[in-house]
């Protein structure tokens, strides 16, 4: 019988040693769990603060190229009559200079025919 408790009790120390490293290698498993939960949650409150970040520049970007495209029609409107102005400026010029012209000739004396 004192055969039978020392394998017994061999059995024990074994069983408990087996438990012992089980329950270790579930602690570590947790602090890993633990480690990488803390940094999911990281991650994750990084993300909606990029996100907010990512949707306040768009909506700027918006803005911005609306003003833009609001500058770039002013513009080519302003050249557009601006270029109207100075071609209506040369053909003014023009048909003043033909007047001026036609006016010199009605004033001048007129020759006499031998």
């Amino acid at each position: 019988m004192t055969q039978q408790a020392a394998a017994l009790q061999t059995y024990n120390n074994e069983l408990v040693k087996c438990i012992e490293e089980l329950c270790s290698k579930r602690d570590e498993l947790n602090r890993q769990i633990k480690t990488e939960e803390e940094e999911k949650e990281r991650l994750q409150h990084d993300i909606r603060v990029l996100s907010e970040k990512l949707s306040r520049v768009n909506e700027s970007l918006a803005q911005r190229l609306a003003a833009r495209s609001t500058f770039d029609r002013t513009i080519a409107e302003t050249e557009a009559a601006y270029t109207k102005i100075l071609e209506s400026s040369q053909s003014l010029l023009s048909v003043l200079k033909q007047e001026a012209g036609n006016l010199s000739k009605a004033t001048e004396p007129r020759r006499k025919d031998h």
